[in-house]
């Protein structure tokens, strides 16, 4: 297994408990198919440039362990799930 950090940014309209819930299936889902180490939420930043028309978005790091494989799922799921604006994986060199 390959580490790496994903990180993604969520559309600040929805309620906390909305972030809470799209960053809980997302660590279930890591866990299910590789090993979460750590996650970091960064909270409430502003943006570099304007996305759908927001100025501010919520942020959030990932960092595990997975098959590369699983990466392709992974950012599957970010892409079909709305509330997840923008996303980056990439592979980390131990």
């Amino acid at each position: 297994m390959k580490k790496y950090e994903s990180v993604i940014i969520i559309d600040d309209n929805l309620t906390q408990e909305q972030k809470e819930n799209i960053i809980k299936k997302v660590e279930k889902f890591i866990n299910e198919n590789g090993q979460l180490e750590k996650t970091d939420i960064l909270g409430l930043r502003k943006l570099a440039y304007e996305i759908r028309n927001q100025k501010t978005a919520y942020y959030c790091i990932f960092y595990f362990e997975a098959n590369p494989e699983m990466i392709i799922e992974l950012e599957r799921i970010y892409r079909i799930t709305d509330e997840i604006i923008r996303f980056m994986t990439v592979r980390v060199d131990e």
